[in-house]
């Protein structure tokens, strides 16, 4: 080991002991610091002014108490979390997690991939995250109201729309968003559109938010295949997860002309070799809110159920995991490699392990990271709140086409950067050298902070 690879070594190793048991945490910050040995190598002032050692810092953690009332009339408590960890480039900017599995590491995991995704975007946002392990499954209206209602006065006195700007993400749709928005409101006095992200349209949101993640990925891999000659028609594709991003990927594909024959859901996995019918899928998932098996019985037997497994025995020619992190396993990406794929690319934040994007980068299919490939989704958030800040509307097309051209323009910064640090055509070294790059330098502009 040179002593610049020692150096990455012990700022890792210095990660681990301040944060324990924070195991995705720890998984983000490694896979960035694997890519930095040639930076550190040419540009050593970012090792020596602690630059990185920072950055692995968040700004500030917020972790409170969420008191609420379920329908019974039983007192229910939940924890809370805001971690702005990073305002270099520009108000914290990230989603809020409702699900059972959020704790402190999670949070922090999403918060550090936010940073490099929103430098990526080429936009002035810095990175942040938030959330809490309550669960929306099975709760009535109200009480998901109530809930977002006690989440927001305690979040309200941390954010503003030149301070810290949520969004959604798991388990925070358009419902939640809006009793967010309206506690904010109430309690402020103020109609600050621009200090949430995702809200409907009829009230400050953007044309295409609800689309962006999903859009933007399809977009990113559009433009992998471009680099080759290829384009998406007649290509068989597979998705995993059934919520916003995996839908609205679905949609896009359909359009460009592939075929998506395999979506799932935490009980299975649906393969339909005509292609995934999007209205049915849509709504069975958005407007009934069912398991994945009752999509069968909408296809009349045309398709098939396959229960407590996920999408990656399908044969496929590209995958699009969009589900949730660690997903894909060393395994999975194994049969995925067996059964044809040529390209894989992050819908969801982090959803291969390490060993994953090992196979995968051995076997020469072109991967594409989540802080890459996801990031139509705050991308489109910023453009949002450009439509608040000068209190002006866009169309559809005009904001799907400002999406597309971000997503161009992240894919030609992390080509240019994979090529000049010796890394051709690795969309990960790409990915997390131009986002860091570009963070580091605001930081040490700014002075020690």
């Amino acid at each position: 080991m040179t002593a610049l690879d020692q150096k990455l070594h012990d700022i890792y190793d210095e990660v681990l002991h301040r944060n324990p048991g924070e195991t995705e945490f720890h998984q983000a910050v490694y896979e960035v610091l694997s890519s930095l040995k040639p930076v550190v190598a040419k540009h050593p002032h970012y090792v020596d002014a602690a630059v990185i050692h920072r950055m692995c810092e968040p700004e500030r953690q917020i972790i409170f108490r969420v008191p609420w009332l379920d329908d019974a009339g039983t007192v229910q408590i939940n924890r809370g979390f805001r971690v702005e960890f990073n305002s270099a480039l520009g108000p914290y900017k990230g989603g809020l997690r409702f699900h059972p599995s959020v704790y402190l590491g999670i949070v922090k995991f999403l918060g550090f991939e936010q940073i490099f995704k929103n430098s990526l975007t080429g936009l002035p946002i810095g990175g942040g995250k938030g959330g809490s392990d309550f669960d929306p499954k099975g709760r009535s209206a109200n009480e998901i109201m109530r809930f977002c209602q006690s989440f927001m006065t305690e979040l309200y006195r941390h954010i503003g729309e030149y301070t810290d700007v949520p969004a959604g993400d798991i388990g925070v749709g358009g419902r939640e968003i809006g009793f967010l928005f309206g506690q904010y409101k109430r309690i402020t006095n103020r109609y600050e559109s621009g200090v949430l992200t995702g809200k409907g349209l009829t009230w400050g949101g953007s044309q295409v938010r609800t689309e962006a993640t999903g859009y933007g990925a399809v977009f990113f891999v559009d433009e992998i295949l471009k680099t080759s000659g290829d384009a998406f028609d007649g290509k068989r594709v597979v998705v995993s997860g059934s919520g916003n991003v995996a839908i609205y990927a679905i949609e896009k594909i359909h359009q460009l002309g592939g075929v998506v024959v395999a979506c799932s859901d935490s009980s299975g996995y649906v393969v339909d070799d005509k292609g995934i019918d999007l209205e049915l899928l849509k709504e069975v998932k958005e407007d009934r809110r069912e398991r994945l098996q009752a999509y069968i019985d909408g296809r009349g037997g045309a398709a098939d159920f396959v229960p407590g497994r996920l999408t990656w025995d399908v044969p496929c020619d590209i995958a699009v995991p969009s589900a949730t992190q660690n997903e894909l396993n060393g395994e999975d990406a194994a049969r995925l490699i067996k059964n044809g794929a040529k390209i894989v690319a992050e819908g969801a934040n982090m959803p291969c392990t390490p060993e994953a994007v090992k196979l995968f980068t051995e076997a020469g299919v072109k991967f594409a990271p989540g802080k890459a490939a996801n990031a139509g989704g705050v991308a489109t958030s910023a453009l949002e709140m450009q439509q608040n800040a000068s209190r002006d509307s866009w169309t559809f097309g005009y904001t799907e086409q400002r999406l597309a051209a971000i997503m161009h323009g992240i894919h030609q910064r992390c080509l240019d950067t994979a090529d000049e640090y010796g890394a051709p055509g690795n969309y990960m070294v790409g990915a997390n050298i131009t986002g860091f790059i570009q963070v580091a330098d605001a930081m040490l502009a700014q002075g020690l902070i």
